[in-house]
């Protein structure tokens, strides 16, 4: 989420998400306020209400950029391989974040606003449902190629995301960023053992 060199210059509403992103890490949700985006954002208030009325408004966007940095992300896999692709959206789910934990204390208190919050409702189980499809799009290719054993893809699903989930939970929980490792290591020894298909 840095700007580097020959980069093509990023879009205000881009600034301001990257602004966003920079005031998550250092207040946390709870004590974000549109101020401290501005602040990071180098304009004033008015800038950012300019684009966003709210700051719900502007955290729901944040959500859809950060899909599709995800978006960006898996589609520079170029492998295709499935075993290969199911073990590099792994890493990018479970490896990456351990760089941005601060971000990931922050989704987990909005993930908290949910039952009293029907945009960021909507926006996590559309961001959920299509990490969900990456992963299954992933398995049914190992299935249809030979390389998976023919179980069912969605519960095959739902286990990893059980395991992504309890492990990004865990490493804010506890503070501890090694809770990924952990998650990772029983993603791979649940690849290994119930997707992979035995060899002779």
């Amino acid at each position: 989420m840095t700007d580097s060199a020959g980069e093509t210059p990023a879009t205000p509403n881009e600034e301001i998400m990257r602004a966003t992103y920079r005031a998550l890490r250092k207040e946390g949700y709870t004590n974000l306020t549109i101020k401290q985006i501005a602040e990071e954002y180098g304009k004033s208030t008015a800038a950012v209400h300019y684009y966003y009325e709210t700051k719900d408004d502007l955290l729901v966007a944040f959500l859809n950029y950060l899909i599709e940095l995800y978006v960006d992300e898996i589609n520079q896999i170029e492998t295709t391989d499935p075993r290969e692709r199911l073990e590099l959206l792994l890493d990018e789910l479970l490896c990456k974040p351990k760089d941005h934990l601060h971000l990931l204390g922050a989704l987990l208190a909005m993930r908290s606003q949910t039952p009293h919050n029907q945009a960021f409702r909507e926006r996590f189980k559309q961001n959920d449902e299509y990490i969900q499809y990456t992963l299954k799009a992933a398995i049914n290719h190992g299935i249809d190629e030979g390389v998976f054993e023919e179980r069912d893809p969605s519960h095959t699903t739902h286990a990893l995301m059980s395991i992504i989930d309890g492990g990004r939970t865990r490493a804010v929980v506890l503070d501890d960023p090694d809770e990924l490792d952990v998650a990772r290591e029983t993603a791979a020894e649940y690849v290994d053992s119930i997707v992979a298909k035995e060899r002779v």
